[in-house]
This record gives C-alpha cells, sequence and structure tokens, in this order.
C-alpha cells in the first residue's frame, strides 16, 4: 500500500515559479515539521574573467588608470582574476572547521567550487570559470566583498 507524500508537489511549483519571477536563488518554507527548499544552480551568471579585459579595454583610459592604481587591489587588472559576481561576505571554506576550497598553488578544474559568497543570509558558490593553478588569494576568510571584487586569480 503506496503512502502518501507529506510533500506537496504543487506547492514546489509554485516555489520554483516564484524563484524565476523574482530573480531568487533560493527559497524555504516552513510548516510545522514540514521544510521545503527549492534552489537554483546560478554558476552561469558568474563572470568569466576571460572575456572582462576584452569589454573592458577600450573604456580604460591611460588617465584614469594611474589614480584608479592606488585603490586597487593587486591583481585586480590580471586576466585570470576571478571577481565577486555579487556584494557579500566571502567564505574560503564550507565551514568554520573545514580545509579551505583553495590555496596558493591548488590546480583547479573548470566548474569547481572556489569560494563562497553569503548575500542575504543565501549562500552562493562561486566556482572556477577556467582550469589552471591558483597563483593569488585576495581575499580571507569571512570579509566583506564588493561586486566585481577580485578574489583569486587562476592562470
Amino acid at each position: 500500500m503506496a503512502t502518501k507524500s507529506p510533500i506537496d508537489p504543487e506547492l514546489v511549483r509554485e516555489l520554483a515559479q516564484l524563484l524565476t519571477q523574482t530573480d531568487l536563488t533560493e527559497i524555504e518554507v516552513e510548516k510545522g515539521d514540514l521544510r521545503v527548499r527549492v534552489a537554483r544552480n546560478l554558476s552561469a551568471t558568474v563572470h568569466v574573467p576571460a572575456s572582462m579585459p576584452v569589454a573592458a579595454a577600450p573604456l580604460q583610459v591611460a588617465p584614469a588608470a594611474a589614480p584608479a592604481a592606488a585603490d586597487a587591489k593587486p591583481g585586480a587588472g590580471h586576466p585570470g582574476a576571478v571577481t565577486s559576481p555579487m556584494v557579500g561576505t566571502a567564505y574560503r571554506r564550507p565551514s568554520p572547521d573545514a580545509k579551505p576550497f583553495v590555496e596558493i598553488g591548488s590546480v583547479v578544474k573548470q566548474g569547481e567550487r572556489i569560494f563562497l559568497v553569503e548575500a542575504m543570509k543565501t549562500f552562493n558558490d562561486i566556482v572556477a570559470p577556467r582550469a589552471g593553478t591558483v597563483t593569488a588569494i585576495m581575499v580571507e576568510d569571512g570579509q566583506p566583498v564588493e561586486y566585481g571584487e577580485p578574489l583569486l586569480v587562476i592562470e
């Protein structure tokens, strides 16, 4: 005899539709002992650093680059820089007692998780846009980051 699942498929559909309509990455609903979490993977929205210098190159002019250099972080203009796709808090490890995702010298594969950025209590995976070796890490674990701020460099 089959038992009915306590999860309402219509509720899941409605939550998924709500994610799409509001551009949220995740939503969770709790009622009594029932807890439903619907999330979508947005790793495709992470900016690929290799294409950024091509688009940004015509916009940069020599006089503007000189004053900005004092405020820029090391590696910000590097073609292998992986930048934060949002404002939030960057985490180098999945939990406080875990090992970091990557260290300087780590070899990463395209699509491999390299950072987490927490924004509005939602943890967003930051994945490697291409394979290579991590040559620099520009942020500390738990550090606030801005949109476009370089997190690390993959060469």
